[in-house]
């Protein structure tokens, strides 16, 4: 398939036909990365990042184990309350 490019504001755009997007799973909106390689242009759809739950979190942080850290801690005492400390 051949295509042009146009200007778009003070850029260049290149229109691609849906047909291609559905194919790919590229909807309006969604965010891609671009990339240069030689003289070719790789356009491909980003995999958004979804939350981590706090289990996942303390995973990444503790490892697996991170339960039996979490038990084997103990409360620090930092002594008795000084100046305007409401507890």
């Amino acid at each position: 398939m051949q295509t042009t490019v146009v200007k778009w504001g003070n850029s260049h755009g290149i229109r691609l036909p849906k047909a291609f997007l559905q194919n790919i799973k590229i909807f309006e909106n969604d965010p891609v990365d671009v990339t240069l390689d030689n003289e070719r242009i790789i356009i491909r759809k980003v995999n958004e990042k979804k939350h981590k739950t706090t289990k996942q979190r303390l995973i990444d942080f503790y490892g697996n184990n991170f339960e039996q850290y979490a038990a084997n801690q103990k409360e620090i005492d930092w002594g008795k309350p000084v100046g305007n400390e409401v507890w």
